[in-house]
């Protein structure tokens, strides 16, 4: 059992790469007036660079000149995996937008058409390389108020997506953004270990009863819960802008801590305030769905509770496990030393080669 769950730790970190923060999403705007609509769709080059390489010279860096040149290859790809019943798409002009979270490639598009109220989308951007990848629209039309839509990529010839106020998308999208998350998980992870011993000074002890592992780990999950929803709210508010070459990093950072101090103890306060000003930190790394689609106060409000909820129903259900787990297995005398140090020890690697991937802007875990 022990090795099954080490094994299982190593899958969860070693696969990782491909999502180790940011979730894939591309943002549609879209403008509706009596017979004709306005139409903006952003896609970020990185999740374009999975789909259609675009770094025309393996120099693991994207280029204005390659985004430039590769501008006939991304609409050729996009536009087939998007289209509105009744309303015929053409582009009318493209972009290029640095935003905080990288950049992205801008298609502005429009359409002769009366929109329907509820309108049938066919969406399957990304589908075949990333099947978390959803695209959130925004539908504003006048005298009405505006709504959101997911739209979640399917094998399917056509979609109708729910309203977000009435599927309550955003809780979805929550649960998946931490799940998806890897680094948010492994950090999480790094604070679980330890939870079912008690560290003394000849060594780490099995607690005699569940309660004495699970009083803990609501303190330390209640310190990660409040800092990162602070900072989800600043930062989706945009109050407070921190650039993605700092958080990303600093997350991978927060990391290699957690784990380091479950084997050296390093921290000379309690881990819960330690895990307090690190749940700031990975508060910004959630913010950017709602940060990017510019929500009018009310909505912006009711989205940011929904995702809020998401996040922490996603982070319940990793908890709970394996908190469950660790607690059953205590006792067998290879937790001290598979568990908790070649555990910490792993997260650890991967958290190092996370920071050299996030500082020097290469690849090293596979994708």
């Amino acid at each position: 059992m022990i090795r099954r769950l080490l094994l299982a730790l190593a899958l969860l970190v070693f696969a990782a790469g491909a999502q180790a923060h940011k979730a894939s999403d591309s943002y549609l705007q879209i403008d509706v007036s009596d017979r004709t609509l306005a139409l903006r769709w952003d896609i970020a080059l990185r999740d374009l660079d999975v789909a259609l390489d675009l770094d025309a010279n393996d120099d693991g860096s994207l280029t204005w000149a390659e985004v430039k040149a590769a501008w006939p290859r991304i609409q050729s790809y996009a536009l087939p995996r998007l289209a509105i019943a009744g309303c015929p798409l053409h582009v009318d002009s493209t972009a290029l937008e640095r935003r905080s979270d990288g950049a992205y490639a801008v298609m502005f598009m429009s359409a002769s058409c009366v929109l329907a109220q509820t309108p049938v989308i066919a969406y399957s951007l990304l589908r075949e390389v990333d099947p978390t990848h959803r695209g959130i629209a925004k539908v504003t039309r006048p005298g009405q108020p505006m709504t959101l839509t997911m739209l979640t990529p399917s094998d399917v010839a056509v979609t109708t997506p729910a309203p977000t106020h009435e599927a309550a998308g955003f809780v979805r999208e929550g649960v998946l953004h931490i799940l998806t998350g890897y680094d948010h998980v492994l950090f999480l992870l790094c604070l679980l270990l330890p939870s079912v011993m008690r560290r003394t000074p000849g060594g780490w002890r099995s607690v005699d009863k569940l309660s004495q592992a699970v009083w803990p780990v609501v303190g330390i999950v209640s310190a990660f819960t409040i800092a990162h929803s602070i900072t989800l709210a600043l930062a989706a508010t945009k109050l407070v802008v921190l650039s993605p070459a700092f958080i990303e990093p600093a997350i991978a950072v927060t990391i290699i801590l957690a784990a380091l101090d479950n084997i050296w103890p390093i921290f000379p306060v309690r881990r819960v305030v330690v895990t307090f000003c690190f749940g700031l930190i990975h508060g910004f790394g959630f913010a950017g769905v709602l940060a990017e689609l510019n929500l009018p106060t009310a909505a912006f409000a009711w989205a940011l509770l929904q995702f809020n909820v998401g996040l922490e129903l996603g982070q319940l259900a990793v908890v709970v496990s394996v908190t469950a787990l660790l607690f059953l297995l205590r006792r067998r005398p290879q937790y001290r030393g598979l568990v908790i140090r070649g555990g910490s020890l792993a997260a650890m690697l991967v958290g190092v080669l996370w920071l050299i991937e996030r500082t020097a802007n290469v690849s090293i875990l596979p994708m």
